[in-house]
């Protein structure tokens, strides 16, 4: 039996070595960490009964969304949804027989802060499964005690993958060039998961009776010549496919929507009362950047402006706030599109208002506050200096939530990626200064 390493150069070399020679990203690199990112047990029970509550989340925004287009529910709800879809990809997303339908694989992003979570995204085609169950496995294999302690444990992002398929006639993770990057993890997801499990490209794909999973964005279906016959041959029941094709539900706006004050008692009728108070707490506040005139007696809740024009005037203490684009295009990934006001000089700020308020029509922009995350503080292997470091950063944490085919309401967490950035970034997402680590559970953590 091979010893198992004891010191954090030791752990370090035993995960590279773990490595697949194909790697799991495309030409990225990150700082490895001898060590999973600790998380207290309480702060895991939080992520294990998130996953519930964002699938009852992605129910009711499916459903209040056919209830505008319906009429039972005013029309500017799916009409701000709908701007700048193609009128093809929008009849597949209304085709009745695919009611209800929703993703089955629930990635949100969560900012660690010193208060709990804020949500600043909710994923329904993530990258990340693939490494965060490599994550998981090599993590476990340099010291079994400590993988008793990951959330999901070795095998938990393999299993729930694997749940949101029925057996039978095989899956195919299809992947189109966009999303290149991502392919490296799911040869090797799909390497882990059998023999019916296979990769193949966007670009050419057809419907062949086997499952499918969509792992491209529905802005890239002009390079998809037949990706459209996907979402008819899942109408007709030819085919089990995820995420469906509706990008009603993977928009930014949603956060917008739930707090607006006319759909407040929707909400809550639609999600229970105790969900919808505890999605109040990681939901940022967020306004839906409209450039239409309000009466003269209003002004926007919590800026007290009349016309969004006006934030182009904010100072910089008063600009603490994130403007993005809320989804449907290349910019609405990777953080593409994101202009945090604090950061920015008053002409780049307001040069990002004015492109956000022009966009209205094509692709609406979203405004948040800006969350800071607290401070934490892990090991990594600093290369340069041949030594173990320890980085002051702030984490962002991604639970990836599996929603069995089987039976819709068991869901479970498969497991927790940390990503963790130096405390002088504010946008926190995957570099080659970040720390990638699993999430484990320690009586000391976060």
């Amino acid at each position: 039996m091979t010893a198992l390493p004891e010191t954090d150069r030791q752990r370090v070399d035993a995960l590279r070595a773990a490595m697949p020679a194909e790697g799991l990203f495309a030409e990225k690199a990150w700082r490895w960490s001898p060590q999973p990112f600790p998380l207290s047990p309480q702060t895991a029970r939080r992520l294990e009964s998130l996953g519930h509550r964002l699938a009852r989340f992605q129910q009711a925004a499916e459903r209040l969304y056919h209830r505008s287009r319906k009429g039972t529910l005013p029309d500017w709800i799916a009409g701000t949804l709908d701007r700048g879809k193609p009128d093809a990809l929008l009849a597949a997303a209304t085709d009745t027989r695919l009611r209800d339908t929703v993703p089955r694989v629930i990635r949100p992003d969560l900012i660690l802060t010193d208060t709990g979570f804020a949500l600043t995204e909710l994923d329904s085609v993530p990258g990340g499964i693939g490494l965060t169950a490599w994550l998981g496995e090599a993590y476990g294999a340099i010291d079994p005690r400590q993988g008793e302690s990951i959330i999901g444990g070795r095998r938990g992002m393999i299993d729930g993958f694997r749940s949101i398929f029925r057996p039978g006639a095989g899956v195919d993770l299809v992947v189109s060039r966009e999303s290149a990057d991502y392919r490296p993890e799911m040869e090797w997801l799909a390497g882990r998961l059998g023999a019916e499990w296979d990769v193949a490209a966007a670009e050419d794909y057809r419907p062949r009776g086997r499952s499918v999973y969509r792992f491209f964005e529905l802005f890239d279906l002009p390079n998809l010549p037949h990706a459209l016959d996907l979402a008819g041959a899942q109408a007709r029941g030819e085919i089990d496919l995820t995420a469906p094709f509706k990008p009603h539900l993977e928009e930014k706006a949603w956060s917008a929507l739930f707090w607006m004050r006319p759909l407040r008692e929707i909400w809550r009728r639609e999600l229970r009362d105790s969900h919808w108070q505890r999605l109040r707490e990681i939901i940022p506040y967020t306004w839906l950047l409209n450039p239409e005139p309000l009466p003269a007696h209003a002004v926007i809740p919590r800026l007290e402006i009349q016309d969004f024009s006006e934030l182009r005037h904010f100072s910089q203490t008063e600009r603490d706030l994130v403007l993005k684009i809320s989804g449907f295009s290349e910019l609405a990934w990777g953080s593409r599109s994101v202009s945090i006001g604090a950061d920015l000089s008053q002409a780049d700020w307001a040069a990002a208002v004015d492109r956000a308020l022009a966009s209205w029509e094509r692709g609406p922009y979203v405004l948040q506050p800006f969350h800071k995350g607290k401070l934490v503080r892990h090991p990594y292997w600093d290369e340069a200096a041949g030594a173990i470091r320890t980085l002051e950063g702030r984490a962002r944490l991604c639970p990836y939530y599996f929603v069995d085919a089987g039976d819709p309401r068991r869901i479970r967490l498969g497991g927790v990626l940390a990503t963790l950035c130096p405390a002088d970034k504010k946008i926190l997402h995957g570099m080659s200064e970040a720390i990638l680590a699993p999430c484990a559970i320690h009586p000391d953590g976060y």
